[in-house]
């Protein structure tokens, strides 16, 4: 070998050996936290604040580096979060694993080409392993779907209840909507008492305590706007004719308002400011309204009252106008005690709230997140059905890739190799995390499952002991898996494609120009 191509070599691995330790650092960030045994994860920023989690996205989005590597699989979680909602961290162990093991084939000389080939093959078999191992969902009254609530929820059945009640609330239909997340319906509140009901609640409370603290049967407008006479400019102000463009316009908003009042409008919703006018108007004709409303709670309220959102123009408009685009709702009230307005009843599409109580804030945002994670696992339970959990279903993958890897010619294999050791690690961090020894448990599942056939079979972490996930109630959904194999996998082919690292030049930095040769006589 010339000393050229052996230097390339070096140069490669080196690459190669930077990217891969970047990347397992950030997957131990998140492996101790798996599993029914997990410990949390301390994350402290610079004024002293903390975060205690065991939630792996939580850790990977706070985690400070600035390694490439490292974001890539960060960036690649932040993904597999929006997608399905939770399986972040097994992606992330997934990822880690991937990539190691294809340093070790290339340090041995299998070229990386065909590392990434086998992965690549590697991967599909396995994806298609756990679609046909899936289990559907047709039914809201599963106890499938409630296990899988209690899996993703670590085991808080408070909580697992509460999402599971929320999905039948809404609906098959809501559920199936692409746009729609159940995970997004979770509001924690210190000092809330847990439930679950068809309505809003918005952070908000009326803007003035001389408002009706409830309204019922209620005739509601949502403005996508200010509500404010329109502005003359201050230049205009000083002339006569200006100021009294000014007293004319501020009349003709005042008679708008007042039209509403006879109209029946008894809540009032804005995106943003309420004129002082308005709110005397509506506190004379006891309307409830609340300002600075954010555009997805603009947006929910137009979906569950089924009223059309407007601009402040509508208030120059007919009266048949102004109705045609009012929602319906049996009751807004205000909490005051919990310092929110919740919107019930309303006559649009059914929009549930979970509401998590919680005894303090740092409590608060922890039940929170896990409520989402229980969340997100009902809707991917029920559009894509469960699979065996605790490390069960990769275990059952690897070992179909055992005989998958022989169907391939050349060295493609060592490719394979690498993902059946990533199916293992899942596993082996379950185990070690509940305190067994991890090489030990993972031979007696692959013994058991060869043995039965069964890829439901993996560890008790009570006992220690060989149990089936099925009759354990240890799932997970189906989506959630199939996502983690495809970002991990997306994460091993991008860093292993790696084959030198450049510092880049800032973009603003000016290139220096050509430097003329000094002339020597």
């Amino acid at each position: 070998m010339s000393n050229d191509h052996k230097g390339d070599v070096e140069e490669r691995l080196a690459a190669l050996v930077s990217n891969a330790t970047a990347i397992r650092t950030v997957a131990s960030a998140v492996e101790g936290t798996l599993g029914p045994k997990g410990l949390n994860v301390m994350l402290v920023d610079r004024f002293g604040d903390t975060t205690v989690t065991n939630d792996g996205i939580t850790i990977l989005k706070k985690i400070d580096t600035n390694h490439p590597a490292a974001r890539m699989l960060i960036n690649v979680a932040r993904a597999q979060e929006d997608e399905v909602g939770d399986g972040t961290t097994t992606a992330a162990i997934l990822a880690g694993a991937l990539v190691t093991e294809g340093l070790n084939q290339a340090a041995r000389g299998v070229p990386v080409t065909k590392v990434i080939e086998g992965m690549t093959a590697g991967l599909r078999h396995a994806g298609e392993y756990v679609k046909r191992s899936s289990r559907r969902i047709d039914d809201l009254d599963s106890p499938l779907l409630r296990s899988a609530a209690l899996i993703s929820g670590r085991a808080n059945e408070e909580i697992a209840d509460l999402v599971v009640e929320a999905a039948r609330m809404i609906g098959k239909e809501k559920l199936q909507d692409r746009d729609f997340r159940l995970a997004k319906t979770v509001l924690a509140k210190e000092g809330a008492d847990s439930e679950v009901f068809l309505g809003l609640i918005l952070d908000k409370g009326r803007i003035s305590k001389q408002m009706p603290k409830e309204v019922t049967d209620c005739k509601v407008l949502v403005v996508d706007d200010a509500l404010e006479p329109e502005k003359v400019e201050e230049d205009a102000l000083g002339t006569e004719s200006g100021f009294q463009r000014y007293l004319q316009l501020r009349e003709e908003f005042a008679a708008g308002l007042h039209k509403l009042a006879e109209l029946g409008v008894n809540v009032v919703f804005t995106a943003k400011g309420i004129d002082d006018i308005a709110e005397e108007v509506f506190v004379e004709a006891g309307i409830l309204a609340v300002r600075r409303l954010s555009g997805r709670d603009i947006a929910k309220l137009a979906e569950h009252t089924g009223a059309r959102t407007v601009k402040r123009s509508i208030l120059n408009r007919s009266n048949e106008d102004v109705s045609a685009v009012l929602g319906h709702c049996k009751r807004v009230y205000e909490d005051e005690h919990l310092e929110h307005v919740r919107v019930l009843g309303g006559n649009g599409k059914a929009v549930a709230t979970i509401l998590v109580g919680a005894t303090t804030e740092e409590v608060k945002d922890e039940r929170e997140r896990i409520a989402q994670d229980a969340a997100a696992a009902v809707q991917g339970a029920f559009l894509g059905g469960v699979v065996p959990g605790g490390g069960a279903i990769e275990m059952g993958a690897a070992r179909s890739l055992v005989e998958f890897k022989d169907t391939l010619k050349g060295m493609a294999a060592y490719g394979v190799d690498c993902v059946i050791e990533a199916l293992r690690r899942p596993l082996a961090q379950i185990v070690s995390n509940a305190g067994f020894n991890p090489l030990e448990k993972v031979e007696d599942v692959a013994a058991a499952q060869a043995k039965t056939g069964s890829n439901a079979l993996a560890i008790d972490c009570d006992t220690g002991e060989v149990a089936d996930m099925l009759e354990m109630g240890v799932l997970d959904p189906t989506p959630v898996k199939l996502h983690a194999l495809k970002a991990a996998g997306e994460v091993a082919e991008a860093v292993l494609r790696i084959n030198t690292i450049i510092r880049k030049r800032e973009e603003n930095t000016p290139t220096p120009p050509p430097q003329t040769p000094e002339y020597v006589p």
